[in-house]
């Protein structure tokens, strides 16, 4: 009897442990970060810090509203000079290959700043639609971006609270 009971507590616990290794932390973006963007398919919020002298951190996440699952979605952070200038960037992809309807995927920027970056300009792409077929032509790469996106006044919404 000792050894069944042994037995169900083991199989429970491994169940338990498998069971939360795919699930997501409860996460209310609007509470969490500063400025969001939307297009048909997905949601962006993502908040700036200064991490360190010269190193500015975009942190966010990438949310599925859509009706399908998104692909592949990458961000971009580029910092713009007042001569309109490319003077820096980098680039993540989200943790998530696929992101499903009503999820949401973290990313993480940091880009060491030079001094004279007059904006940051946020990109972002991803892949939406159903798959047909052999080569998914059905798949479409969307293309988007939020123009100084560390603004205090721009892409900005007011805190929600859960």
């Amino acid at each position: 009897m000792r050894a069944t009971r042994w037995l169900a507590a083991a199989v429970a616990a491994v169940l338990s442990g498998c069971a939360g290794a795919g699930t997501q932390p409860a996460i209310y973006p609007q509470a969490v970060f500063d400025h969001r963007v939307s297009t048909s398919d997905v949601t962006v919020y993502w908040s700036c810090t200064q991490a360190e002298s010269q190193v500015l951190r975009v942190e966010g996440v990438v949310q599925n509203i859509g009706s399908g699952p998104v692909e592949f979605a990458q961000v971009e952070l580029v910092a713009v000079s007042a001569q309109d200038r490319n003077v820096g960037s980098t680039t993540a992809s989200v943790r998530e290959i696929v992101i499903q309807t009503n999820q949401h995927s973290p990313f993480l920027l940091q880009l060491r700043t030079l001094g004279d970056e007059a904006r940051f300009d946020l990109y972002y792409w991803y892949y939406a639609g159903e798959a047909f077929g052999f080569g998914r032509p059905g798949r479409r790469e969307f293309r988007s971006m939020a123009r100084d996106a560390c603004s205090p006044a721009q892409h900005r919404f007011p805190k929600a609270t859960p």
